[in-house]
């Protein structure tokens, strides 16, 4: 599969709402108009440390989303990259679109400067999981979370 990665722009945002529904629903996050509008904004602010890719296969179909972002990592003394969300139409999927994007994600890290990228997903997450796996170096690092 060849894929078309931008930063979306005006015209790309209905696609985008599109897909960020499906990313909150495999999630079981709740999602509205107030988070969309949110995360929309981070994505279009030139000051806002927060990118997003749309991915469009061949034939200009929305197939897929990613954002990432700058994050420090204080004891190397540098700054890393971080994947937020990835997510890819359950249609195709298996279809290499996850790999296009993950290559496409390190080139970006490269031109960033950024040693490696990190992400979290879910531990029932298996098929996105045997893609990671091919990609990355799982961590022995455990998410905590603390409410504020």
């Amino acid at each position: 599969m060849t894929l078309i990665l931008a930063s979306p722009t005006d015209a790309d945002r209905a696609d985008w709402e599109r897909l960020y529904h499906g990313y909150a629903e495999h999630y079981g996050m709740p999602m509205d108009d107030t988070i969309l509008a949110t995360v929309w904004g981070w994505i279009q602010a030139s000051d806002e440390p927060f990118h997003g890719r749309l991915a469009r296969s061949a034939d200009g179909e929305a197939i897929g989303l990613m954002h990432f972002r700058p994050m420090p990592s204080p004891l190397r003394g540098t700054r890393i990259g971080f994947l937020d969300d990835l997510f890819v139409a359950p249609a195709h999927r298996g279809s290499g679109a996850v790999d296009e994007m993950l290559n496409a994600l390190r080139e970006e890290a490269r031109r960033q400067g950024w040693p490696f990228v990190r992400w979290i997903t879910k531990e029932a997450n298996y098929r996105a999981r045997g893609v990671y796996d091919r990609h990355a170096t799982r961590t022995d690092w455990l998410t905590y979370q603390l409410d504020a």
